[in-house]
């Protein structure tokens, strides 16, 4: 099944989003995405999501990786689906979608799930559905004494978009 990609070749993931919502998963974006969305001048190729590990949300959550022909991202051509074990798990999923890369995590930084990150979250309308979004300012908290490369670099980009906002 080819991947629904725009004419660049990129993921497309505001129609990952979208589907998302579709099947009424619970989820937080948090990572690259979640930054983009509240202004921050950076690029990310994936979705990361923290979702919430209710019985009722995995199931939905199973069923749009389904429907998304969501596999794990390999080093090699072996497809192996999730499933509702590792949904279930404290772990992270690195998969693949039609739509481009989904990272399902229980948990981020600090072992904070999706239970502790609501509160510090903001929803925000999108294509006619409401998303939770990590906040910029808990965003911040939570990577400042990350030791990645990534966030090294992007910390005065995530400080001075915060600054400007405020």
């Amino acid at each position: 099944m080819p991947l629904n990609r725009d004419s660049s070749g990129t993921a497309n993931l505001s129609k990952l989003l979208e589907t998302l919502c579709q099947y009424r998963v619970e989820f937080i974006v948090v990572g690259g995405l979640a930054a983009v969305i509240q202004g921050v001048p950076v690029t990310t190729i994936d979705l990361d999501i923290v979702h919430h590990q209710t019985e009722k949300n995995i199931k939905k959550l199973s069923e749009f990786l389904k429907s998304a022909d969501a596999y794990y991202r390999r080093p090699d051509d072996k497809r192996i689906e999730p499933d509702v074990y590792a949904l279930s798990a404290k772990g992270h999923i690195l998969l693949s979608t039609q739509f481009g890369p989904l990272d399902i995590l229980a948990i981020i930084e600090k072992d904070l799930g999706y239970k502790e990150l609501l509160p510090n979250s903001v929803e925000i309308e999108f294509r006619g559905y409401k998303i939770r979004v990590l906040k910029l300012e808990t965003m911040i908290e939570l990577k400042r004494d990350s030791n990645d490369a990534k966030n090294i670099y992007r910390m005065p980009i995530l400080e001075e978009t915060l600054r400007r906002i405020k």
